[in-house]
Order: structure tokens, then C-alpha cells, then sequence
């Protein structure tokens, strides 16, 4: 039987974070421009603070980190550019934090699992196949029509418990 492959979703510490946030904003204008969708300047602003950090940020952080660089910003502004951004896929919230962190797969339909670290903060989107189709069996069993759905899974990351994930199997 073969086993799934281990995986690291997390950055490592040599990640460099310019180039992360920079290769989002751009595939955010592609995206955009793309779609016919307008990213303006506060939307863009927004979307790079989002990226700013792989922990995810709240609506009043994005406020307060607006409002050093642009002065005051209205709430609505910040939220209207979050559901805009939501709603093009290039970011995900966070139900349980009430917070949002950007979509390193823009563009390409697909459901949402986290893994958040409860001691670093860092959250990391995953994508497994077999967890997809274990959640549709049981939709399908239950004949559940779902209407939005997130995976969220807290704990610790393996930089903060210490532990590495196993090698990959040979073969």
C-alpha cells in the first residue's frame, strides 16, 4: 500500500517573505485583469498586508497598518476591499480567528484547509485529496447540501513542537 507523501505546508525560516508577497500581488493583478476586476490601490494595500505575514490578521490590524501609511481609512473601506479579495480567491478567512490570510493557489477552485499554530500564529493551507473525498463521502451519505465550507485544524507546527514530518518513502 502506498503511503501518502509527508507534508511541511509551513515556510521554512530562510522563506523569503518579499518575494511571497510580491509573486502574490502579482498574480493578483493577472488574476484581476483577467476577470475584468479592478484592483485598486487600497484593494492591493490590503491584499499585501494580508501577505505581509503567514499568521493571519485581523480587520482592525489591516485598519491600524492602513492608517500608518494612509491616514485614516473608514472600516467599511477595509472590509469591502476583504470581501473583494475574498471573493476573487486571493484570500481565505479564518472563521475561528475572525481573520484572513492570503490563497497561495489564486485562480484555481478549490476548498480550504488550515492548519493554525496556536504558538507561532502561522497559519498553512493544504490540499489533500484524500481528505476532499472522505468530506464529499460523508455529504453524499448524509445528503448534506453544503453551502460553505472550511477545515480548520490547531495545534502546533513542526518548528514549535520540535519535530520534523517523516521522510518521504523510498520508491
Amino acid at each position: 500500500m502506498n503511503q501518502p507523501a509527508p507534508i511541511d505546508p509551513f515556510p521554512k525560516a530562510a522563506h523569503d517573505h518579499e518575494r511571497c508577497v510580491s509573486s502574490a500581488v502579482s498574480r493578483a493583478h493577472d488574476l484581476c485583469r483577467s476577470r475584468g476586476a479592478k484592483l485598486t490601490e487600497v484593494r492591493e494595500q490590503v491584499l499585501e498586508l494580508v501577505w505581509r505575514s503567514h499568521a493571519p490578521i485581523g480587520a482592525y490590524q489591516i485598519l491600524d497598518q492602513l492608517a500608518a501609511t494612509r491616514g485614516r481609512v473608514a472600516p467599511p473601506t477595509v472590509y469591502r476591499a476583504l470581501e473583494f479579495l475574498g471573493r476573487e480567491g486571493l484570500i481565505h478567512r479564518i472563521d475561528s480567528l475572525n481573520a484572513y490570510v492570503g490563497c497561495p493557489q489564486p485562480g484555481r477552485p478549490h476548498q480550504a484547509y488550515f492548519f493554525i499554530c496556536r504558538d507561532c500564529g502561522d497559519a498553512a493551507e493544504i490540499h489533500d485529496d484524500e481528505l476532499a473525498a472522505a468530506l464529499s463521502h460523508c455529504v453524499r451519505r448524509a445528503a448534506f447540501q453544503v453551502e460553505s465550507a472550511t477545515v480548520e485544524l490547531s495545534g502546533l507546527c513542526a518548528r514549535c513542537n520540535g519535530k520534523s514530518p517523516p521522510a518521504a518513502p523510498a520508491g
